[in-house]
């Protein structure tokens, strides 16, 4: 089948200098003047032209330029009131108040708080009110939501949030973080249409919760996208496995309810135009009902244009419509170009318009037609979105296209049914059949997902960065030109399929290599007699203690996938204690990682609902719970520890970094303390308190390298080792040179996880051991040995 290519160009000239605009914006009116010059010497110079193909050529030319300018003007008149944002007292944790609009869905985060995008209107500083008209993502606990009347916190709803901010920086939409410590007031709620889809969703969510679980968590998110439900072991799974897809309202629930709407209109003998109506007002209620966010809206838009094309009778022009919606949502929103989602939606539907076919055709060679057909589609949007996810997490989904082959065919009838179920909720009579029909396709997902997941090997390891995206890429353009079989192969083509197949093998071989280095041979590559192991989780805390076969694990990391590829690399299968040494999201958040792998939970004391959630969770899981407090001690193996901090009375540093607990172990000799997020004067405390037990041999710096340090308390420690465990690249530039300084003083080896990598240590005699993933050990040196006296 040809295809009509000619508007590519057109989308990719917009999608580049929009992604360009909102890089860089100071340059944006620069930009937008120069392709509105160019667009406009383009058009006339086509106007002279008497050879058609020239004068086709120049005129298309000029609306690419056109309507890239259009997208980059967009970002240009937007830009002063951005800027002015930076000229406001914002800085330094001022307090302010926030008047906004919220403009998206409202969703649960990973530590259990509320987060949303909003248009503010006034900023309030000081006594002081400003007007503006800026982006902001807004943070708030549940507990500190107030809602006024039957107001309530939706996309729609008029909101003041009372806290501190952040600047953001580009290419991303939101030009503050807003953190509303203090809470949001809803003024107002969502309009009335809004209001009455968001209390059908609630209605729908709280009658598929009596239905038994996780398949009754996971049907409100297969039909209308409302995923507060669903719990942080199955979302995981449905994203190992890759399912999350189906959670998401795409082009996919579109091209449902418009092929519906189609349905009936036809059976009515609608005439092609009323179908149309009938399709696009089906689309806007359904619209409505899922929430008008950007990522619905995006989606919908696709589907308007591909209705048009069916209006205009060029239903073979598949990449033309897929390329005039992106052009289209570029102009109207230039921040789409550095979206993921964006990215995400725009290849896996191109994969499908170009590769499902063939790769059926191919199939088929070997199996039945519509077997093969079923295994394309998965399969085409895997090679196309595959490239993009590695640059988000460098692993490949060995069973996705398996799993999205028996998730096919109960994934429409979970949303078809689902959504009439929906719409039904208020009549229980009525909707409770499609209920249960709605819930056994649902079920059916959550336990192919939930399978895989759990499967051997159920993600592949992959390069990293740019690098593994185009090594992925390549390895699946090598493959479908593999199973493309040509009408009449000569000796060259032969010859180059026979270099293709070594490629592939080649680039298989390096991934299986990868995948056993960093799985099952991961552990036996490392120094077999570490004792404590400082994990690179990014920008959180996550430390393994190991002692005669027990493991300790003091903070999760900030997510939950690099701690998981730590432990195995350790080997580590379950965890004996957790310790948590306070509650926020560096410290917690890969805590579904260890759910259900953790026998004893030692934990600071929890301050809002979703510390308690948290604790409930692991405590569900299997785990035993308690808080801690300064004096309590216990054992590890061999090992023996002991907590220094929170204070078990009194009424300072309760919550937050400074009740972070602070744990004392002695294992294999080797003495080490572990300063959570204290600042500096929950350390000078701690320094006071007399339970410092002279000089330690390791000390985990306090808040990864903060300002906010007490050297005395680093000079009282006297450390053989300073470990910092912080992120590269993070934006609180973490460690800070005055933390640097502090424990450069008391003339301790430093360590970063930064810089580093996993971090091992070991005694060797009377030498503590320094293992480091990038360091000397790898330049071929060795571990390093220090010197220390171990009484």
């Amino acid at each position: 089948m040809k295809r009509d290519l000619r508007l590519v160009p057109l989308a990719l000239a917009c999608w580049t200098c929009a992604l360009t605009a909102i890089t860089v914006p100071a340059a944006a009116l620069t930009v937008a003047i120069a392709l509105w010059a160019s667009a406009g010497t383009a058009l006339l110079l086509c106007l002279p032209w008497r050879r058609a193909g020239s004068r086709t050529a120049l005129g298309f030319a000029a609306a690419c330029l056109a309507l890239a300018a259009v997208a980059v003007s967009n970002v240009a008149l937007t830009q002063p009131e951005r800027a002015r944002i930076e000229t406001l007292p914002l800085t330094g944790g001022r307090a302010i108040v926030v008047e906004a609009v919220v403009t998206s869905k409202v969703e649960l985060g990973a530590r259990g708080e509320l987060r949303f995008d909003a248009d503010a209107r006034r900023i309030g500083i000081g006594g002081q009110t400003y007007s503006v008209r800026i982006p902001v993502t807004i943070t708030v606990a549940p507990g500190a939501v107030q809602a006024h009347g039957e107001a309530q916190l939706d996309l729609g709803s008029t909101i003041r949030a009372s806290g501190t901010s952040r600047h953001t920086e580009p290419p991303r939409r939101s030009v503050l973080l807003v953190f509303a410590s203090r809470g949001v007031d809803v003024t107002r709620g969502p309009p009335w249409p809004l209001s009455i889809a968001a209390d059908t969703r609630t209605e729908f969510v709280a009658r598929a919760a009596t239905l038994p679980s996780p398949g009754g968590d996971l049907l409100p998110g297969l039909a209308v996208g409302d995923t507060r439900a669903v719990s942080a072991e199955l979302d995981a799974a449905m994203k190992t496995s890759s399912l999350s897809h189906l959670t998401a309202v795409s082009g996919a629930n579109c091209a449902l309810v418009v092929g519906i709407a189609f349905g009936l209109a036809a059976l009515l003998r609608a005439p092609r135009w009323g179908r149309v109506v009938s399709g696009v007002a089906a689309l806007a209620a359904f619209v409505v009902l899922v929430t008008p966010e950007a990522s619905v809206v995006r989606a919908a838009a696709m589907a308007t244009i591909a209705m048009l094309a069916v209006l205009l009778g060029r239903t073979g022009a598949g990449i033309g419509v897929l390329s005039l919606a992106v052009t289209l949502l570029l102009c109207a929103d230039p921040w789409l170009a550095a979206s993921l989602g964006f990215a995400l939606s725009v290849a896996a539907t191109a994969g499908l318009l170009v590769l499902a076919r063939p790769l059926a055709t191919s199939l088929a060679r070997w199996m039945p037609r519509g077997l093969a057909l079923a295994l394309a589609v998965p399969l085409s949007a895997q090679l196309a979105c595959g490239p993009l996810l590695v640059l988000i997490a460098p692993h490949v989904p060995v069973y996705g296209v398996v799993a999205n082959l028996l998730a096919a065919p109960a994934a429409p009838i979970a949303t078809v049914v689902g959504l009439i179920a929906c719409l039904s909720a208020a009549l229980p009579w009525l909707a409770a059949p499609f209920m249960w029909v709605g819930w056994a396709s649902a079920a059916w997902i959550s336990a192919t997902a939930t399978t895989f997941a759990a499967a051997p090997l159920a993600r592949a390891p992959w390069a990293e960065g740019v690098v593994g995206a185009l090594t992925l890429a390549a390895a699946g353009g090598v493959f479908v030109w593999l199973l493309h079989r040509p009408r009449t192969p000569g000796r060259l083509h032969r010859v180059a399929r026979r270099g293709a197949a070594l490629t592939l093998a080649a680039l298989v071989g390096i991934a299986g290599g990868a995948t056993l280095v960093r799985t099952a041979l991961a552990p036996a590559l490392l120094p077999r007699d570490w004792v404590v192991a400082f994990c690179d989780v990014g920008q959180g805390d996550a430390i393994v203690v190991r002692s005669a076969g027990r493991i300790m694990l003091i903070d999760t990391g900030p997510e939950p996938e690099p701690l998981r590829e730590c432990l195995a690399r350790l080997g580590v299968t379950h965890i004996d204690q957790l310790v948590l040494t306070h509650f926020d999201l560096d410290h917690t958040g890969g805590a579904p990682a260890v759910l259900g792998r953790t026998t004893q939970v030692l934990h600071a004391p929890p301050a809002q609902a979703s510390d308690t959630r948290l604790i409930a969770e692991l405590v569900a899981a299997g785990a035993r719970a308690r808080t801690a407090a300064a004096g309590e001690r216990g054992h590890l193996g061999d090992a023996a520890w002991r907590v220094l901090w929170p204070r078990a009375s009194g009424h300072a540093y309760r919550e937050g970094n400074d009740a972070s607990v602070v744990i004392e172990m002695e294992v294999a000799g080797l003495r080490a303390i572990l300063l959570g997020d204290l600042g500096a004067g929950a350390q000078r405390a701690l320094l006071a308190s007399n339970l410092l037990a002279g000089p330690y041999d390791v000390v985990k710096v306090a808040h990864h390298g903060s300002a906010d340090q007490a050297p005395a308390l680093y000079a009282r420690i006297a450390p053989v080792l300073a470990v910092f465990t912080v992120g590269a690249d993070n934006t609180f530039g973490h460690p800070r040179a005055a933390a640097l300084r502090a424990l450069a003083a008391t003339g301790a080896t430093l360590a970063r996880t930064d810089e580093s990598g996993l971090i091992l240590l070991s005694r060797a005699g009377t030498e503590l051991r320094i293992w480091r993933e990038v360091g000397p050990a790898e330049r071929g040196d060795g571990p390093e040995a220090l010197p220390w006296d171990s009484d």
